[in-house]
């Protein structure tokens, strides 16, 4: 925290919107800080890549520049991760409100698709989209908000580019369809993977125990190497 400075803090995207939302209500001090906690958790691991959608570039961003003054500071301490935005499906909105980002905070679940969802709720949700009224597929963030929102998920979801994948159509229909069973067919596999492991505790168990100590030993030498560099006493244990 010592790294960062209150007015790059207050200046976080995601902690005017939120407190915004609040007003009058309690704003923590948690919230304020939380970037400098998520940066630590990149840090501690020696991420060199972290994939993210637009809402959290600014986040990373910040990490970076955490990880560059500490190791001007003190010596190479920290591995300076590199942002990575897939080209599509770096933003994705609410089904219901296509000019704000899909999140489980939403004030309805009617735009929002959850990894468990059952298939018939994913497929009615997309059918329910939100578009517009003048009827033609094309990718336009500014003004066709809903539509490409549409043609994003589809593009993200095969591989293929927004604009390929809005030339190929010409009516609404198809398009929220096609995107649905998109969806259905990539979370198929994680919902199948979910049920397996959910009904195995002992399973899951263990691999949460195996993932905990990999993590452990990289965090270990992580912190060492900045007690080292900082010129603290060593880890004990």
């Amino acid at each position: 925290e010592c790294t960062l400075s209150y007015g790059v803090l207050s200046r976080m995207t995601q902690f005017k919107d939120k407190a915004a939302k609040r007003e009058a209500d309690f704003v923590s001090a948690g919230l304020f800080t939380y970037p400098a906690l998520q940066a630590a958790d990149i840090l501690l691991y020696d991420a060199d890549e972290v994939p993210v959608g637009e809402d959290q570039r600014q986040h990373v961003e910040i990490t970076r520049d955490i990880a560059m003054r500490f190791n001007g500071r003190f010596g190479d301490t920290f591995v300076v991760p590199k942002v990575v935005t897939p080209k599509a499906g770096a933003k994705v909105t609410d089904l219901q409100e296509p000019t704000a980002k899909m999140s489980k905070s939403s004030s309805s679940e009617a735009g929002i698709v959850y990894l468990l969802d059952e298939p018939a709720a994913i497929m009615k949700k997309f059918k329910r989209a939100v578009t517009d009224s003048d009827g033609e597929v094309r990718f336009d963030r500014a003004n066709k908000p809903g539509v490409s929102n549409l043609v994003e998920i589809l593009a993200a979801c095969t591989g293929q580019s927004p604009n390929d994948v809005a030339g190929r159509y010409t009516q609404y229909g198809p398009l929220k369809n096609d995107a649905g069973e998109a969806v259905v067919e990539l979370l198929t596999p994680i919902q199948h993977r979910y049920r397996e492991l959910m009904g195995d505790r002992a399973e899951l168990s263990r691999l949460l125990r195996v993932g905990a100590d990999k993590a452990r030993n990289v965090a270990s030498r992580t912190l060492q190497r900045a007690y080292d560099n900082i010129g603290l006493l060593p880890l004990e244990g």
